[in-house]
C-alpha cells in the first residue's frame, strides 16, 4: 500500500505538463490524462485544477481543454488573475498591466487610469524590450514600489520545447527597482489554501499533483499537503535530485497516479 495515498478526500491538479502539453496550435493532451479526469470524478474525490495559467481568461483556457475532451468547467479553475483581481479590489491599486493580450479582458471592471502597481504575467510575445521597460519606468517612478507578479515558474514546456516563464522577467524588475514581488499564484501558500476552501478540504487530506519540483510539490508541501510530481511535461531527471524539495512520490504520469489512488479508497 502507498503511504501517500492514504486517507485522500481531494486532489489539486496542476493542468500544463499534467493535464497536456500546450503549444502554439493549442496543445496536446498526455496519454492517459482524460480518462484520469474522468475516474478521480467517478470516485467522488473532491477535484480542483489549480493552475498559474496566465496566456488566457480561464473562460477559453477551459474551453480548450473540453475541446481535448476534459470534463472540467471555470468553477473548478483556481487560477492566479481572479485572486490578483480581487487583490487589486481591495487595496485600491489600479495596475500597469504586462500580460498576455488573451488575459486582458480578466481585468476588464479593473481601473487602471494612472497606475500605481504593476501586474505581470505570462505575456510571451509580449516580453518586448519596450514593453518591460515601460513597466520598469512606472516601478521606478513610485515612491513605494508594487509588483505583483501571476506566479514565479522559470519555464514551462510547450510542444516545441521548453519556455521562460514569467519568473524570468519578474527577477528583472525586482532587481532593477529594488522591489520583492508579491505573487499570486503557485507557489504562494493563500493560493493553495484558497483552492482547499474552495474544495472543503484540510491540507493533511489532500494531495497536489504536479509537474513543477519547486511551485507545485514544494508550494504544496509547505501548507501541509503530500504532492507528487509526475515524470510529464517539465519534468527532468535532476528533479529528483533537488536540493530542498523530495515528492510524497515520483509517478510516471496523472494516470499512474490515479490508478494507485483509487486501490486505496
Amino acid at each position: 500500500m502507498a503511504a501517500w495515498a492514504r486517507a485522500v478526500r481531494g486532489l489539486l491538479l496542476d493542468v500544463s505538463g499534467v493535464l497536456y502539453d500546450s503549444g502554439g496550435d493549442g496543445g496536446v493532451p498526455i496519454a492517459g490524462s482524460v480518462e484520469a479526469v474522468r475516474r478521480i470524478k467517478a470516485s467522488g474525490l473532491k477535484l480542483r485544477f489549480c493552475t498559474n495559467e496566465t496566456q488566457a481568461t480561464r473562460e477559453k483556457f477551459v474551453k480548450k481543454l473540453q475541446g481535448m475532451g476534459f470534463d472540467i468547467s471555470v468553477a473548478e479553475v483556481t487560477a492566479p488573475a481572479p485572486a490578483a483581481c480581487r487583490i487589486l479590489k481591495e487595496r485600491g491599486l489600479r495596475p500597469h498591466l504586462l500580460v498576455h493580450n488573451d488575459l486582458v479582458p480578466e481585468f476588464a471592471e479593473i481601473d487602471k487610469a494612472n497606475p500605481n502597481c504593476v501586474v505581470i504575467g505570462d505575456a510571451a510575445e509580449n516580453f518586448t524590450y519596450a514593453n518591460l521597460n515601460e513597466a520598469f519606468r512606472v516601478l521606478i517612478g513610485m515612491e513605494k514600489p508594487v509588483l505583483i507578479s501571476l506566479g514565479r515558474g522559470r519555464y514551462y514546456k510547450e510542444t516545441d520545447g521548453l519556455k521562460l516563464d514569467v519568473g524570468a522577467y519578474m527577477k528583472a524588475l525586482e532587481y532593477a527597482c529594488d522591489v520583492q514581488a508579491e505573487v499570486v499564484g503557485k507557489p504562494a501558500k493563500a493560493f493553495f489554501e484558497s483552492a482547499l476552501a474552495e474544495m472543503g478540504v484540510p491540507p493533511q487530506e489532500a494531495i497536489m499533483i504536479g509537474d513543477d519540483i519547486v511551485n507545485d510539490v514544494g508550494g504544496a508541501q509547505r501548507c501541509g499537503m503530500r504532492a507528487l510530481q509526475v515524470r510529464t511535461g517539465k519534468y527532468r531527471p535532476c528533479d529528483e535530485n533537488h536540493p530542498h524539495v523530495k515528492p510524497d512520490a515520483y509517478v510516471n504520469n496523472l494516470a499512474e497516479a490515479v490508478d494507485i489512488l483509487l486501490q486505496q479508497l
